[in-house]
């Protein structure tokens, strides 16, 4: 039984699982979108957005871990320099994956995930102050007089 053991077997030994994450992780970051099945990028998308936060740190250690994963000197130059600006601000939620439907062999879900582009606005806090978490107001009902609702039934 395989109780408390993270991650998608995907149907492969664990050298050629990692050998098609690399791949496709250095695809994703390359051309910054790819359609995939539902599965794999769902298991793509932790590897890819650690991939952007190593960018993200941007020291030399961070460039040898991101290094042993992507293979690609010049992706890789293309996170650091491009990639995580881009994210600066941004504390996670990289990449957005979009559900296409199935494919027409064999019924599989396909979906395309991509590198979120739209800019990260963060919420504004909410200030409460101690006097509101202590006695919160209670709206007033206005009552309407007997006698308004006597000549309104009256009208009709």
């Amino acid at each position: 039984m395989r109780h408390n053991k993270s991650g998608r077997r995907l149907g492969r030994n664990s050298s050629h699982r990692a050998a098609m994450m690399r791949n496709m992780v250095t695809s994703l970051l390359e051309h910054e979108k790819i359609t995939t099945t539902t599965t794999r990028a769902k298991e793509l998308r932790k590897l890819a957005e650690k991939m952007i936060t190593l960018g993200k740190r941007g020291d030399l250690h961070a460039r040898r871990q991101a290094l042993q994963v992507i293979r690609d000197r010049k992706v890789v130059a293309k996170v650091f320099e491009m990639v995580a600006l881009r994210y600066k601000d941004r504390p996670g939620g990289y990449t957005r994956i979009l559900k296409l439907g199935n494919r027409v062999g064999d019924n599989a879900p396909i979906c395309q995930i991509e590198l979120v582009e739209e800019e990260f606005t963060p919420r504004p806090k909410k200030v409460v102050s101690a006097a509101a978490k202590v006695a919160p107001e209670v709206e007033a009902v206005e009552e309407v007089p007997a006698e308004a609702e006597i000549e309104a039934e009256d009208k009709d």
